[in-house]
């Protein structure tokens, strides 16, 4: 399967690496005029300079790049002519953009009838106004409901990962798969789209079913459940480390009060069910908090594992990848994880495939692998097209 991207930063690309670890040739499209994705220039402080960034290097694993000119008319052919040879292709353009590119779904159906073309945009299909992840997480309600709980400094908090983008990703994947099946049957292409906004309110869940079942307005509660407690609440250790306790049910609650030799508050009238737990949430937090530094956290943290109480350690990103399975890894040519696969499924589909996928290319690395090999250019037609500025390579 082939498939063209036509999309950049995060959304897109992210849906173009999951199909490239499933076994795809997957062709990203560059922009000349801006010397690739924007996120080749968006380095970490002291990052090494250069266009393969660590942003980068988050979603373009597997992919081949070929720079071309799309406000050029041979450009805009060199696209066409990929369309005609690609089964899936994937745009986040907006509308009018799309349109003016030649890369909305009415002329990419007239080069090839049965194309699927997945676009994601920002808000709905007649807006223009473009999608960016931190004010889609505004104004969809994220940031009203996330960080600590409302107080004399109490601010609005943006998610430290563009969950927006990831989410939109995922529902696109959703869509062109169930696209890809319809076509085997049927042999129709089709044109799903998926805009940010819609996706970030699709998994708001029951911070939704909060006002539109119980018409309660969800308020920021820090790391805290509303339906639940202790959930999600943060604990400090006595040799200074952070715990997490996940306690959904009355009889782990019981069980937490037995390890911590507590056992009058499992019968306290406050504390015995979890409605109870929720209205006197922070006496609870407090007693279990002073509890729960007399002791060193692996020791508690494998205790309650023993007895079967949700519970696990904050952990820092090297520690993640120091028990992270190897499945998700991407590794670099040194062997050392680089990278996260999107295709987060046990068994790992076709690992013979998955194991040696390429790492992110260099701007406009493959562009004459790519009319060579995908459109039968002879090298005459591609030093042509680049002395017409339709295409550039590295």
């Amino acid at each position: 399967m082939t498939v063209l991207e036509l999309a950049s930063v995060l959304a897109g690309p992210s849906v173009g690496q999951f199909f490239a670890e499933l076994g795809a040739r997957v062709i990203k499209v560059e922009n000349p005029s801006t010397r690739g994705d924007v996120t080749r220039t968006w380095r970490m402080p002291g990052e090494a300079d250069s266009d393969c960034t660590s942003y980068f290097y988050s979603c373009n694993w597997g992919k081949q790049s070929i720079a071309i000119n799309l406000k050029s008319e041979h450009g805009i052919g060199v696209m066409h002519d990929l369309v005609a040879n690609s089964d899936v292709v994937i745009s986040n353009y907006i509308p009018r953009a799309a349109h003016k590119l030649q890369a909305d779904y009415e002329t990419l159906r007239q080069i090839k009838p049965d194309v699927i073309l997945g676009s994601i945009i920002g808000y709905r299909p007649d807006s223009d106004r473009p999608g960016y992840d931190a004010i889609i997480q505004a104004e969809a309600g994220y940031y009203y409901i996330n960080g600590n709980p409302r107080s004399g400094n109490w601010r609005p908090t943006k998610m430290p990962v563009p969950l927006m983008d990831i989410l939109a990703g995922h529902q696109l994947k959703q869509a062109l798969l169930m696209a890809l099946l319809r076509k085997a049957s049927s042999g129709e292409g089709a044109n799903v789209t998926v805009s940010l906004y819609d996706a970030a309110v699709s998994a708001l869940t029951n911070q939704a079913t909060s006002w539109l079942v119980a018409g309660k307005i969800p308020e920021a509660l820090g790391s805290e459940h509303p339906n639940i407690a202790p959930y999600g609440s943060v604990y400090q250790t006595a040799d200074r480390r952070s715990l997490v306790l996940a306690v959904g049910t009355d009889r782990q609650f019981r069980k937490l009060c037995d390890i911590l030799d507590l056992p009058q508050l499992a019968e306290d009238e406050r504390f015995e069910i979890n409605q109870g737990r929720i209205a006197h949430r922070q006496e609870l937090k407090e007693t279990l908090q002073e509890a729960i530094r007399q002791h060193n956290r692996d020791d508690l943290l494998a205790t309650c594992q023993a007895v079967g109480i949700p519970a696990g350690a904050v952990r820092k990103m090297n520690e993640v990848f120091d028990e992270a399975p190897d499945y998700l890894h991407l590794p670099g040519t040194d062997g050392v994880a680089r990278g996260v696969r999107e295709t987060a499924i046990w068994p790992p589909a076709a690992p013979e495939r998955l194991v040696h996928i390429s790492q992110p290319p260099a701007y406009a690395a493959d562009t004459s692998t790519v009319l060579r090999e995908v459109l039968g250019k002879s090298e005459a037609d591609i030093q042509s097209l680049l002395n017409a500025g339709a295409v550039e390579q590295l």
